[in-house]
C-alpha cells in the first residue's frame, strides 16, 4: 500500500525522477525521494481502500490489479497516452479521501484519522508503480516530457495535503491526545511518524511562509527532474566507438558485449563503450589503450558538466539555495540539520566525525596504493605518472602480481544465473523462503528480459510475494543497480503479499552465452537482493512502517554481501563456466587475502562524495556560486589525492540532486557499514558461522521483519545486545584501529 498522502516538498523529486537509481548499489525502492518524504516510508502500491469502487476506473493505470498472487501490474496495457489523465484523476481521488478525513465531524481518533490516512491513495499509488518503471527501466523522450509537464501539478498536489490545516489539526489531536497511551507500540509509532512528517514538512507554516514553502517545492520538483534527465542525456549522447585494433587487453566477453551494444546502435562491426559504470569500469580496468582510457574516463566523469543544454551546474546552485531557504522557514540552521534530525546519526557533526576519522586512514592507504602502482609502471618502462584514468588499470596489475589474482580468472566462476540460485539458497537458509520461476506470460512484465519468481514460506507453503528481476543494461534504462517494490506487506484491510523488484545493468552476452560478472558485480547483486529480502520479510501492519531511515536501510543489504563467499554458496554455485568445478580453495584464499586490496580507492572515492554532500548542505549557499570551483576547492581542503575523483561528481550526483532521497544522507552507506561490520562479527563468533540458526533468527526477527516499526538503534540492540562498535568497521577495511 502506498502512502501517497505523504507526498510532500521533498517528495517532489519522486515525481521528477521517480525511483531514480544511482550508479551505485543504492537503491533501492527507498532511493526515490518519494520514500524519503515525511517519514521515510517505502513507496509501493497495494490493495485498494475498501471504500473505492475499482470498477469505475476506465483508465487502466488506475485500475485495481487482477489475477493471481494478490493481483499484479498489467504492463501489457500500460500506455504513456493514459499517464497524464491517470495522474490527474488519481490526485483528485486522493484529495477527496483527504478532504473526507479532514472534514470528519467526529473527534479525531487513530481509527478515523491515522488509519484512514494509511488507507488513502491506492489508485494513484498504482499509477506510480508504472511511472517508476518508465522513469528508471524504460525511459523515453516522451516520458521525460510528461515528467516535466506534470512536476508542477504533482508538487501543488503534495502541498495541498501537507498544508491542509484541518488535516494536520486532526493528526496533532491524536498525537497529543489521551488515546495515545492506549495504542499499541506499532500504532504509536505510526502516529509519531505521521505527526513528525507533517511538522517537519511545513504543516506548521501559515500565510506567506506557507505559500513560499509550496512555491519552493514546485520549483525543486522541476529542478530535480531536469537534473536527472540531463544526466540521462549525457549517458546516451557520449558513446566511445572502437575499431578492432583498439581492443588490446579487453576480455573476450566484454568485447562481445561491446559489439552487441554497437550493433544495437546501428554501428555493426564496431565496439561501443557506453557512458555507464557497467561499461566504463571494466574498460578502464583492462584496456591497454591509455588515450582511450582517458577519453572514456572524461566522458563518464563529465556527465552533466559539459556546458550547453544538459549542464547541471546552475541547477545545483539553485537547488542548494532553495533547500536552504525552505528549511530556514522551519527554523533550521541548515539543510543537513533538518535532514539528520530523525536519522541514526542525529546531527551533521556526528556524521562528519565518523567520515573524517575513516577519511584520514583512506587517504593514507591511497598514497600507498599509488606508490605501488607507480613503481610497477616505472618497472614496465611505461614513462607515465599515475592519473585517475590509470588507477583501475594499474591496480589490476598490482592485484594480479601481489595476490596472483586475475579478475578474469575469478569471473569464470561467477555466472549470473548461478549467482541468482546462490541468493535463493541463502534466502532459504536464513529466511525460509522458496523461489519458483513463473512460466513466461503468467504475469505481465515491462520488458522481455524481465523474469518473475513466486516466493513462498518454506514451512507453511503460503505465498509471500513475487520477485521480479530486470538484469540487463539497455537504452533508456538508468545506470546502476537498485531495488524497488510495487506492493508491501500490510494487514489493515487483509494481509497483502509483496511485489519486489531487483534491477541491474549487467552487460548481456551473445545469445546463448552465459553472462559472467566481476566479483564486485556479484557482491552488488547480493546487496540489492538484500533490499528485496527486506521487503519480502516484512511483518508490519501499517504502510508507514514499511519504510526506514536512510542511514539504516542500507545496512541489511550490505550485510547480505557477506554470504557470497560462504562455503555452501562457493561449493554449489560458484562453479567454473566450462568445467562445472567449484571455485578452488586456493582461489578463494587469494580473493579473501585481497579483500582489502584497493580499499583506499573504494573508500576514498565514496567518502569524497559523502563529504561533499555534507559540506554542500552545511554551507551558506551564497558561497556556492560555481559548483565546479566549490567542489575542487573543498576537495583540496580535505586533502583529496590527485589520482582519484569523487565516485559521483557533483554534476551527476543523482543521489542528492535528482531527488532528496540521499541529500545530506550519502554518508548513510558508511553509517550502515559500521552496523554491517559489527553484525558480521556476530555471525563469525557464532558456532554455526554465517548459517547459525540462533543468530539468523535474531537477524530476521529484529533487523528485517520489523522494517520501521522499531527504532533502528533499539532494533540493533535487540539483535546484538549492545550498540554497534565503530572499530569493527576499521578492522573490516584493514585500517588501523585507534583505541
Amino acid at each position: 500500500m502506498r502512502k501517497l498522502m505523504m507526498i510532500t516538498a521533498s517528495s517532489a523529486a519522486f515525481f521528477a525522477a521517480a525511483c531514480t537509481p544511482a550508479d551505485d548499489t543504492a537503491d533501492t525502492g527507498e532511493t526515490s525521494a518519494m520514500t524519503d518524504t515525511m517519514n521515510d516510508t517505502t513507496a509501493d502500491a497495494g490493495t485498494m481502500s475498501a471504500e473505492t469502487d475499482v470498477a469505475s476506473f476506465d483508465n487502466p493505470l488506475l485500475s485495481e490489479w487482477t489475477g493471481d498472487y494478490g493481483g499484479t501490474p498489467n504492463f501489457d496495457t500500460a500506455s504513456l497516452d493514459d499517464l497524464r489523465d491517470a495522474l490527474r484523476e488519481g490526485m483528485a481521488l486522493n484529495l477527496a479521501e483527504i478532504d473526507a478525513i479532514a472534514s470528519n465531524p467526529e473527534p479525531a481518533t487513530f481509527e478515523n484519522t491515522i488509519l484512514e490516512l494509511e488507507r488513502a491513495g491506492d489508485p494513484l499509488g498504482r499509477v506510480f508503480s508504472y511511472w517508476g518503471i518508465w522513469a528508471s527501466n524504460m525511459s523515453t523522450p516522451e516520458f521525460r516530457e510528461i515528467q516535466r509537464e506534470m512536476s508542477a501539478e504533482l508538487s501543488a498536489f503534495s502541498s495541498q495535503i501537507t498544508q491542509n490545516e484541518a488535516l494536520f489539526a486532526r493528526v496533532r489531536a491524536v498525537h497529543d491526545g489521551a488515546e495515545m497511551e492506549s495504542l499499541t507500540p506499532a500504532q504509536q509509532r505510526v502516529v509519531q511518524l505521521t505527526y513528525d512528517g507533517f511538522a517537519r514538512n511545513g504543516a506548521t507554516l501559515e500565510g506567506e511562509a506557507a505559500e513560499r514553502y509550496a512555491a519552493i517545492n514546485a520549483r525543486l520538483s522541476e529542478l530535480h527532474t531536469d537534473f536527472a534527465n540531463n544526466v540521462l542525456n549525457d549517458e546516451g549522447d557520449y558513446v566511445t566507438y572502437l575499431s578492432e585494433d583498439q581492443l588490446s587487453g579487453l576480455p573476450a566477453d566484454f568485447v562481445s558485449a561491446s559489439a552487441a551494444a554497437a550493433a544495437e546502435r546501428g554501428r555493426e562491426g564496431e565496439y561501443a563503450i557506453t557512458n555507464t559504470r557497467s561499461s566504463m569500469d571494466p574498460f578502464l580496468t583492462f584496456s591497454d589503450e591509455r588515450d582511450l582510457r582517458e577519453q572514456v574516463w572524461n566522458n563518464y566523469y563529465s556527465r552533466g558538466d559539459n556546458g550547453g543544454e544538459f549542464d547541471n551546474n546552475a541547477i545545483i546552485t539553485e537547488i542548494l539555495q532553495l533547500r536552504d531557504e525552505r528549511v530556514g522557514l522551519l527554523g533550521y540552521d541548515n539543510y543537513a540539520s533538518w535532514r539528520l534530525e530523525n536519522r541514526m546519526a542525529g546531527t551533521p557533526e556526528r556524521a562528519m566525525e565518523l567520515m573524517e576519522g575513516v577519511w584520514t586512514a583512506a587517504v593514507a592507504r591511497i598514497e600507498e596504493e599509488v606508490a605501488d602502482m607507480q613503481a610497477l609502471a616505472d618497472a614496465n618502462g611505461d614513462d607515465i605518472t599515475i592519473q585517475p584514468w590509470d588507477y583501475r588499470y594499474y591496480a589490476e596489475q598490482v592485484r594480479s602480481a601481489r595476490y596472483d589474482l586475475d579478475s578474469e580468472e575469478v569471473k569464470q566462476y561467477l555466472q549470473l544465473d548461478n549467482l541468482r540460485e546462490g541468493m535463493f539458497y541463502v534466502a532459504g537458509e536464513l529466511f525460509g523462503f522458496e523461489f519458483r520461476e513463473l512460466p513466461e506470460g503468467e504475469v505481465s512484465v515491462w520488458h522481455p528480459t524481465v523474469r518473475v519468481w513466486e516466493v513462498t514460506d518454506r514451512e507453511s507453503g503460503e505465498n509471500v510475494g513475487l520477485w521480479y528481476l530486470d538484469p540487463f543494461a539497455r537504452q533508456g534504462k538508468r545506470s546502476g543497480a537498485w531495488a524497488n517494490s510495487f506492493r508491501s506487506h500490510t494487514t489493515i484491510d487483509g494481509e497483502t503479499n509483496v511485489l519486489a523488484t531487483n534491477n541491474s545493468n549487467f552487460v548481456a552476452g551473445a545469445p546463448g552465452e552465459p553472462v559472467l560478472v566481476s566479483f564486485d558485480d556479484a557482491t552488488t547483486f547480493f546487496h540489492e537482493f538484500g533490499h528485496a529480502l527486506h521487503y519480502l520479510s516484512s511483518n508490519v501492519d501499517y504502510p508507514t512502517l514499511n519504510g526506514g531511515v536512510r542511514d539504516y536501510t542500507e545496512f541489511q543489504s550490505q550485510l547480505l554481501e557477506r554470504w557470497v563467499l560462504t562455503d555452501p554458496v562457493v561449493n554449489n554455485y560458484l562453479t567454473h563456466v566450462e568445467t562445472g568445478e567449484p571455485m578452488p580453495q586456493a582461489l578463494i584464499d587469494r580473493i579473501r587475502a585481497a579483500a582489502n586490496f584497493n580499499q583506499g580507492f573504494s573508500t576514498g572515492e565514496y567518502l569524497a562524495s559523502a563529504l561533499m554532500d555534507m559540506v554542500y548542505h552545511t554551507t551558506d549557499p551564497a558561497e556556492i556560486t560555481d559548483p565546479d570551483t566549490f567542489e575542487r576547492e573543498t576537495l583540496e581542503r580535505l586533502g583529496m589525492p590527485n589520482e582519484i575523483v569523487m565516485r559521483h561528481r557533483s554534476p551527476h550526483f543523482g543521489h542528492i540532486f535528482s531527488g532528496e532521497g540521499y541529500s545530506a544522507g550519502y554518508y548513510g552507506y558508511m553509517w550502515a557499514d559500521v552496523l554491517t561490520a559489527d553484525a558480521a562479527e556476530a555471525f563469525q563468533e557464532a558456532p554455526g558461522g554465517f548459517y547459525d540458526d540462533e543468530v539468523a533468527s535474531r537477524l530476521v526477527e529484529y533487523l528485517f521483519a520489523p522494517r520501521n516499526s522499531i527504532d533502528p538503534a533499539e532494533a540493533y540492540r535487540l539483535f546484538r545486545g549492545r550498540d554497534a562498535d565503530v572499530s569493527a568497521l576499521m578492522r573490516d577495511r584493514g585500517f588501523p584501529v585507534t583505541e
